[in-house]
């Protein structure tokens, strides 16, 4: 089974939008909408947290915590001044269909 690539513009995309969508998801959730692997992927989590476009909390569940993700209004606008953009410019899985 082959599975297509994904450029890491489109997974942040994927990403904000998600959380854009949903209002806030728990990692686990997030990570699955998305189609994504924690062990991959958290880099990325962590740098658009760092650049103020999405935010973590953690909340207890029993004795244990759970990281919530949440866009910010800096993602949201993010998404739209330069991801819709760049998608509108370069739409996924064109230039494949093209050649």
């Amino acid at each position: 089974m082959s599975r297509e690539y994904r450029e890491r513009a489109y997974i942040r995309k994927d990403i904000i939008l998600k959380l854009a969508q949903y209002g806030s998801l728990n990692q686990t959730a997030l990570l699955s909408i998305c189609g994504l692997n924690l062990q991959k992927h958290r880099p990325i989590l962590d740098e658009l947290e760092a650049r103020g476009l999405i935010q973590r909390t953690e909340e207890a569940w029993g004795s244990k915590k759970i990281a919530k993700y949440a866009t910010t209004l800096q993602g949201k606008e993010f998404v739209q001044k330069i991801l819709e953009p760049y998608e509108a410019m370069f739409p996924r899985g064109k230039l494949r269909e093209e050649t």
